[in-house]
């Protein structure tokens, strides 16, 4: 039996957490949340979910400082790491995935976009071979 992916969301928004973790939940995967950054590093730590969910902006630890932590800690990048933020532009996003993301979605973005993300960069990650 093949369990299903599990995804920590980090995101201090209700609204934005409850829309990313019913949209996960639908699909089939195992989501865990946390609102700020400090609780996501060490639910991550604790949990070791196969993708991460990443708000930039966040209480305490920035989103670009949860990455930057989790990579050093995970040099072979095993943990998918999807930032999430209305910060959208070329800088902000390049930014982004120069602290280690995987993906960058500047928001709002769409359900269908969220899916094939994760499903992307799990694939990547060899989650389903």
């Amino acid at each position: 039996m093949v369990t299903s992916p599990k995804v920590l969301v980090i995101d201090d928004s209700a609204t934005s957490s409850l829309f990313i973790t019913q949209a996960l939940r639908k699909a089939g995967y195992r989501v865990t949340t946390a609102v700020n950054g400090n609780e996501g590093l060490t639910k991550a730590l604790q949990e070791r979910p196969h993708c991460l969910i990443l708000d930039v902006v966040l209480p305490g630890v920035s989103g670009f400082g949860v990455c930057r932590q989790l990579r050093a800690l995970d040099p072979q990048h095993s943990l998918s790491i999807i930032m999430v933020s209305s910060k959208s532009t070329q800088l902000d996003q390049s930014w982004g995935l120069r602290q280690g993301a995987d993906r960058y979605l500047p928001k709002p973005f769409t359900e269908e976009i969220l899916l094939h993300t994760i499903e992307e960069v799990l694939m990547t990650k060899q989650f389903y071979s």
